[in-house]
């Protein structure tokens, strides 16, 4: 880490009061992570005048923030924690004794549920069989019993591999599910319910979720005691809409009578912390400069590498904005050890069909891939004023390579009801349009196929 002119006035480094790094850290063996108190006790207060304002509840989500030892900090202003397992509903009620703890785990392991009662309060389970498995044990032992829901609505972008709404998503009870596997006896256990479909995200796509929640589930609700919106909520970033948020809260509250529970994780620690390293060396290898840092993405940062993204760099711009571009490395043997690099991979991957291919190449490659015999009859159709291709004489296959396809343009393929519809990735803004046309299709009894 070395000196910078630059005065960084950006939300994540707003806690150093205008100094810089080397001035507040130099003198600190690195690798190190430095927390600022002040800016989490800050945190606190916003997220506590959204629950003193509306009623709600507020859990920190320890999958995000774990640092039991300022746990005291954060206590005052929230209502308890949320456990993805045992050991984390064990350390929230020891490091926030006197508080709710929440569980949700996608799968609960036999062996561990007795201890597990021990320190939860409220048990979510994902699936009804688990409920059917332990939700009578819970409910014995004096549990709020809860079951997450997926409301099957995505509102996330460019990366549905995290997104919990995407198509063949394992989190959650959709309603088909919930028809097919939900006895009254089930839902009797039942005292509330959970879902959680969003990602460092504002109100608005709260508002779009909780209108699918409603479509989906409203009818079951009114039974509930209490409904739990998960997390995901960036309530303390700068220009969050919270009053938005405080409407959803209200709606639910009048609409079906329950209490509402948040349980932000990131936003409870949001740019409360630093990780400071040092350049150890700096390398040239054909167009790249490499600085080589005593910290690495792997083992101080593993979120770089599994999300993935870029996180904030102290007086850095976006690629572009400035002269010099520097890639950097951690120290370790793992090729892969680099901050940022995989967004740029991903971002290269983006164009997956040659440009000198026509689309009725396309179509018959995609025939002969499927099976589907080349004499099949191949006939353009319009799709408000795409073009698309119906193959077979009953539209066996729908296929459509065009870009921009919007939910209309899926709506009116799903009309000429084919077994298949074959579509190019590249003809969506992005994977929440991606996965927001495979629930359309899929209601309609239509199999989606991306190219």
């Amino acid at each position: 880490m070395g000196g910078s002119p630059v005065k960084e006035s950006r939300p994540a480094f707003a806690g150093l009061g205008g100094l810089s790094p080397e001035e507040l850290f130099g003198k600190l063996p690195t690798p190190c992570y430095i927390l600022d108190e002040a800016t989490l006790r800050r945190n606190g207060e916003i997220l506590a005048g959204v629950a003193e304002r509306t009623g709600c509840r507020i859990l920190l989500a320890q999958k995000a923030f774990s640092t039991y030892d300022l746990y005291p900090v954060l206590s005052p202003y929230l209502d308890g924690t949320e456990a993805s397992g045992l050991y984390e509903a064990r350390l929230g009620a020891e490091e926030m004794p006197g508080k709710e703890v929440h569980v949700f785990c996608a799968a609960y392991r036999e062996e561990e549920f007795d201890e597990l009662l021990r320190y939860a309060d409220h048990i979510v389970f994902n699936s009804p069989r688990q409920l059917e498995r332990f939700g009578p044990l819970a409910r014995k032992a004096g549990k709020s019993v809860g079951l997450r829901v997926n409301p099957e609505r995505s509102t996330q972008d460019d990366h549905a591999i995290y997104d919990p709404c995407a198509p063949g998503s394992r989190l959650g009870t959709t309603r088909a599910q919930w028809d097919a596997g939900m006895t009254p006896e089930l839902i009797e256990l039942l005292d509330g319910l959970h879902f959680h479909t969003l990602c460092e995200q504002d109100a608005d796509a709260l508002e779009i979720t909780l209108d699918a929640v409603a479509e989906r589930f409203g009818d079951i609700l009114p039974r509930m005691k209490w409904l739990n919106f998960g997390g995901g909520h960036h309530i303390t970033r700068p220009g969050y809409d919270i009053p938005r948020l405080e409407r959803c809260i209200r709606r639910a509250q009048e609409q079906w009578d329950v209490l509402v529970y948040l349980e932000p994780g990131e936003a409870c620690a949001l740019n409360a912390g630093y990780l400071a390293a040092r350049v150890l060396d700096v390398l040239q290898n054909g167009g790249t400069r490499i600085a080589v840092l005593d910290a690495s993405a792997a083992c101080h940062m593993p979120d770089v590498l599994e999300m993935p993204y870029r996180p904030p760099l102290y007086g850095a711009k976006e690629p572009g904005e400035l002269p010099c571009a520097v890639r950097l490395g951690g120290p370790t043997c793992l090729a892969g050890d680099v901050i940022g690099e995989l967004v740029n991979r991903m971002n290269a991957m983006i164009h997956r069909v040659k440009p000198d291919r026509s689309d009725l190449d396309m179509v018959f490659e995609v025939m002969l891939k499927l099976g589907v015999p080349p004499t099949y009859a191949v006939t353009a159709v319009d799709i408000n004023g795409k073009t698309a291709y119906s193959v077979g004489e009953d539209c066996l296959l729908l296929v459509c390579l065009t870009p921009d396809i919007q939910p209309e343009d899926v709506e009116q393929m799903a009309e000429y009801a084919p077994a298949k519809a074959v579509i190019s990735r590249d003809s969506f803004a992005d994977d929440t349009a991606m996965a927001n046309a495979w629930y359309i299709l899929r209601d309609r009894g239509v199999d989606l196929k991306l190219v």
